[in-house]
């Protein structure tokens, strides 16, 4: 499932192309696209035809284009394996194309964005904007106090500049549960999935079955200092991708599955100590680890 850095990518290829472009058409080929609208295509293409893009902004695993003029935006969630894709104005239909805009920008003149989606487990919907309940900034991408209602319930993500530091480490020492698993809590920090959350504990030399209340104060700041920089090297390689499944919005995959330490590389040797990385079962997914670098304590 692409994670906060495969759809900040998407979201800063998008911001150029859509940021001040009218909407001039829709059309919605598969309505299972449209499992977060409240409507069906019809509706969807009627309430969007002739609006502006404001903005486009994320939170976490959500991206939303908010409208001017209006307390309304276009939220997307790529789910695990939808993505948002600019072509040129009549280009030929993708490959699971489901929904398709015709945008008309001031500057880049008409083009099309293309949503695919191979498992349809991707949606996207118009949504109402509502007040963010800190007064920061909604997501990454618009000043505004604004975040889509569909996202609202999430919690920052370790990137945000309004992430709290403080309430993050007093949660970690109030719960019980693995670290790992208070890491996976979209509803405490989000944007952190599966893959991420491996990278990070193994950077910060946690075991991922470690009791967060067991975490030291230094060892939650380190881990939420390796998290942030897992990120950002993730951004500034493209994102993860072991198949076609992402891509940013040129069609093009991301390299930093060459940078993984411990994600996916069961049997290979640790690149800090060279035992070797295990893989085990964590509730429908797994987890990669140095059983060497990442004791149990």
């Amino acid at each position: 499932m692409p994670e906060l850095p495969e759809v900040e990518v998407v979201r800063s290829g998008l911001a150029p192309a859509l940021v001040g472009a009218r909407i001039t058409g829709v059309e919605v080929f598969d309505e299972r696209a449209l499992t977060r609208h409240v409507g069906d295509g019809a509706d969807f293409e009627r309430r969007l035809t002739g609006r502006t893009v404001r903005a486009a902004v994320r939170r976490g695993k959500f991206l939303w284009l908010p409208l001017a003029s209006t307390d309304e935006a276009i939220i997307a969630h790529l789910g695990m394996s939808g993505q948002m894709l600019l072509r040129e104005p009549g280009a030929p239909a993708e490959r699971h194309e489901r929904i398709r805009f015709s945008i008309d920008h001031p500057v880049h003149g008409e083009l099309a964005v293309v949503f695919a989606d191979q498992r349809t487990f991707g949606s996207l919907a118009v949504d109402a904007l509502v007040p963010t309940h800190d007064g920061a900034a909604g997501g990454f991408g618009d000043p505004l106090p604004l975040v889509a209602s569909q996202a609202a319930h999430i919690g920052r993500d370790p990137l945000d500049p309004a992430f709290d530091e403080r309430a993050f480490r007093a949660a970690l020492a109030r719960r019980n549960s693995a670290t790992k698993r208070v890491l996976l809590d979209q509803n405490l920090v989000s944007g952190v999935g599966n893959i991420y959350a491996d990278e990070s504990l193994w950077a910060a030399r946690i075991h991922p079955e470690t009791p967060a209340s067991a975490l030291s104060a230094r060892a939650a700041s380190r881990l939420l200092a390796e998290v942030r920089l897992v990120l950002d090297k993730a951004l500034a390689e493209g994102g993860t991708s072991f198949d076609a499944q992402y891509v940013n919005v040129n069609g093009q995959a991301g390299y930093f599955a060459h940078s993984l330490n411990a994600y996916g590389r069961e049997g290979q040797p640790c690149p800090r100590c060279a035992g070797p990385i295990v893989r085990v079962a964590f509730t429908n997914r797994s987890s990669h680890y140095c059983p060497r670098c990442q004791r149990r304590r």
